[in-house]
């Protein structure tokens, strides 16, 4: 069973145990499975409106989950970071991250179950698309994903990748806001359209290599399906090789790197930065 156990502190007079738990970052969906016969207070089972203080010791008991679909098959990873809390990895191409109808190739979810050896419920705080490599950040507990992505809700998880794309651009740094819309009913394809949802995409010149096309350092200020792909296209860029915004290179797909991922830690706020390279880009 999963728990979650804290001393009370910081505290100046008595306060209920659900709204302390609402300030340790526990959400109100995530208090809701666990506020009957999930909460304990100095050892003994309370309900969410008990009142604690500095010194009580209280511990959440998580009801079991188990990702059911999610196979183990043993992959070698690339694990940038990992502690108790959190699992941070460098995702390769032609992996996707879930499991999905229609789609047989090994997923990251399926070699982090290998990996961890235990049921659990993978949760992928950040996501890539199957030929995007990069960095994945893998929450190892209910807590822990409900913080992250709360931060996440907040904009205080920063992405940020290297794309290789067609041509140059004359400006060498720039900022594109172009509302993103999937194309038509059911289509995987995005575009830049007046009724989109609105997007932000930071970009800055990195180098440009023999054939005139660009390395380009990319932010997402938001997070749409496909955004930086439909942005770069709409700025007369498209990234090199990408078969569904630019043109088909065979045997080839685009070249999309998540470089660096900068989040606070569940257990402390902290801001951390993790980064990794691609020789390939």
């Amino acid at each position: 069973m999963e728990k979650y156990t804290v001393t009370v502190s910081g505290l100046d007079k008595e306060i209920k145990i659900r709204d302390y738990l609402r300030r340790l970052g526990f959400s109100v969906a995530l208090i809701a499975k666990v506020k009957f016969d999930g909460v304990y207070l100095n050892g003994e089972s309370v309900h969410m409106r008990a009142p604690v203080k500095c010194g009580d010791t209280i511990e959440v008991h998580f009801p079991d989950e188990d990702s059911e679909n999610v196979l183990p098959i043993k992959i070698d990873l690339d694990i940038l970071y990992e502690d108790e809390r959190i699992l941070v990895v460098n995702k390769p191409i032609n992996m996707p991250v879930h499991p999905s109808r229609g789609n047989s190739l090994p997923t990251l979810a399926n070699a982090v179950r290998a990996y961890l050896d235990a049921p659990f419920v993978f949760r992928s705080i950040t996501r890539l698309d199957r030929d995007t490599s990069g960095i994945v950040l893998i929450a190892k507990d209910r807590l822990a994903a409900a913080m992250l992505s709360e931060a996440m809700k907040r904009g205080e998880i920063e992405k940020n990748y290297l794309a290789r794309v067609v041509g140059t651009p004359k400006k060498h740094k720039g900022r594109i806001e172009a509302p993103i819309e999937r194309e038509a009913e059911g289509s995987i394809k995005r575009t830049v359209r007046a009724d989109g949802k609105p997007s932000t995409t930071e970009y800055e010149l990195v180098s440009v290599d023999t054939d005139g096309n660009a390395l380009m350092r990319v932010r997402p200020l938001t997070g749409r399906t496909h955004q930086i792909r439909v942005h770069m296209a709409h700025i007369g860029h498209p990234l090199l090789g990408d078969f569904l915004y630019g043109t088909r290179i065979t045997g080839k797909t685009y070249c999309l790197h998540c470089s660096s991922l900068s989040f606070p830690h569940p257990s402390n706020g902290e801001i951390m930065t993790v980064s990794c390279k691609n020789d390939n880009i």
